[in-house]
């Protein structure tokens, strides 16, 4: 019998609170203490800070994990004795997280956060008609985060991607080759859009990378597009040429190191939120050993005469600080790739050789946690214009050579952000480049490309996607026992296990294939 009446007290609970007025249960349904509506400049916000690895959900799994575990190695940047998972691109072995993280970060943080702002301050949004400018930057850092993922993937999920919260929880496959012809329109209109006109609304407050200068804006959207432009000049030259034309329009491309988008960080408030996670990558972890420097990239730096500083790339001494503390330019000496501690004895003749005690390691001074992170280079600007003159891609003002040479200057002169130790002279540049004249044609070539992979420093997934594009610096792989490749640097990244493992059909009727370490993405043709 107590069971029956408890039975019936709650059926009594249930009549009454159904018979409640429909507008009491709506309200009863409200959080009083919920945001319902966000300004989209605060989302917007954090989505810049995204694009460094820096916030508090993602700090330092994307950096260390494909730009220093996989591209560092693989670019001979960096060398390291170790296997461990965030070593695995120094003999290409697979690190599962390392080829999921662009894509996880990406789909699941960086371009939810712009979607919504874009959607927010869209037609039907609830800032229609506002935040203008905050949402065209929003559609250029889209368009930057897109041709990421389809430049380390190639065909990706664009037109029904990071459309979760309408319903399409499994998007199909656009081409690459689609992709690049929707973000060539993507910045064109975004960066015709965005414009002084505009009400601020809030914008330059927002904005961390240029706090709100539209110029700079609309040159970034049209380096990106020179960058696109130059990435398809193989398979589509004609296409290309009018890009580069395009991109060289109106306000033009970067024009110099002031023009280069930082992310800026800080020391808090917790060690996690807020600061560098590029930083966090190499101060955390095995760190130590990460940062000991390849023995291609030292001995390039250390010039034809090692046994003279006459030759050095002046930046020797700001990529690294030594050898085991030893910061004579004559000293420095990088570990040659693919070793182990077996193989290392051998070549050393030292039994127990420590990587540490012997080799140059990258400047520790590039990772204070509130150093700032760099997402593009104004030199790759310059170098991409070297190059289309050099090939005869658009119509570039100027010669190859004179842009070369800006390229070079502008590369040796943009770390003063890390340190104010980080200075080159004019006279310095000079001297290098008098040194090592610009020579054309296909020497050339191979100059300007070994100029963006020394540029390159801590953005090594753009030196990855470069030496894809144009073949240069001519690298040799390394081929350890069971390496991924079958001793091939790697060309791609494969698609996330949990993307195979949930949305294997739409991967298997629209993704790039075949799905290897080294198969080619729709613009790598050579």
């Amino acid at each position: 019998m107590k069971y029956k009446k408890i039975i019936w007290l709650l059926v009594g609970a249930i009549l009454t609170f159904t018979a409640c007025d429909t507008e009491e249960l709506h309200d009863l349904n409200i959080n009083p203490q919920a945001v319902n509506e966000i300004n989209m400049n605060f989302l917007f916000s954090n989505a810049e800070l995204s694009l460094a690895d820096g916030n508090a959900s993602g700090n330092r799994y994307l950096n260390w994990r494909t730009n220093v575990g996989y591209a560092g190695y693989w670019m001979q940047h960096l060398a390291t004795l170790g296997n461990s998972l965030n070593q695995a691109g120094d003999k290409y072995f697979v690190n599962v997280e390392a080829d999921d993280a662009p894509w996880d970060y990406g789909y699941s943080d960086q371009l939810k956060n712009l979607t919504e702002v874009i959607k927010q301050t869209g037609p039907g949004g609830f800032e229609e008609g506002r935040r203008l400018n905050t949402r065209q930057a929003a559609r250029i850092v889209r368009a930057f985060v897109y041709l990421r993922l389809t430049d380390f993937y190639g065909n990706i999920p664009y037109s029904e991607g990071g459309q979760g919260i309408e319903g399409i929880f499994f998007p199909t496959y656009d081409t690459q080759e689609s992709i690049y012809t929707a973000l060539f329109q993507e910045l064109l209109e975004a960066g015709a859009a965005i414009s002084t006109a505009n009400v601020d609304d809030g914008f330059a407050a927002a904005d961390m990378i240029y706090q709100g200068d539209i110029t700079k804006w609309k040159k970034w959207a049209n380096s990106i597009t020179l960058r696109m432009a130059m990435r398809i000049s193989k398979v589509n030259p004609g296409l290309a040429a009018e890009k580069v034309n395009l991109a060289l329009s109106g306000v033009g491309v970067f024009s110099s190191n002031d023009d280069i988008p930082w992310i800026p960080h800080s020391d808090g408030p917790s060690q996690w939120v807020n600061q560098n996670g590029l930083s966090r990558a190499f101060i955390g972890g095995d760190g130590g050993q990460s940062r000991v420097m390849s023995k291609t990239l030292i001995d390039v730096l250390m010039g034809a005469d090692a046994a003279s500083v006459a030759d050095d790339d002046p930046r020797l001494m700001i990529y690294t600080d030594g050898a085991n503390g030893n910061t004579d330019p004559l000293a420095q000496e990088g570990m040659p790739n693919g070793l182990d501690s077996g193989t290392l004895d051998v070549y050393t003749g030292i039994v127990g050789s420590d990587p540490n005690a012997i080799y140059s390691r990258l400047n520790s001074l590039f990772f204070k946690t509130d150093s700032p992170y760099k997402l593009m280079n104004y030199s790759e600007v310059e170098f991409l214009q070297a190059d289309a003159k050099e090939r005869n891609i658009g119509s570039v003002a100027g010669t190859a050579a004179e842009h070369y040479n800006a390229g070079v200057k502008a590369a040796m002169q943009m770390f003063e952000p890390y340190d104010a130790s980080f200075v080159i002279s004019d006279a310095a540049v000079d001297t290098y480049l008098a040194q090592y004249p610009y020579t054309s044609g296909t020497a050339g070539l191979e100059m300007i490309g070994e100029q963006v992979w020394i540029s390159e420093l801590l953005n090594w997934w753009d030196a990855w996607n470069y030496w894809r594009q144009s073949g240069y610096p001519n690298l040799i792989p390394v081929d350890y026992p069971g390496s991924i490749t079958g001793g091939q640097i790697p060309t791609r990244l494969v698609y996330p296990s949990k993307e195979v493992a949930t949305n294997n059909e739409n991967l298997q009727s629209g993704g790039t294939s075949p799905n290897t370490h080294v198969g080619k993405v729709w613009w790598d043709v050579d």
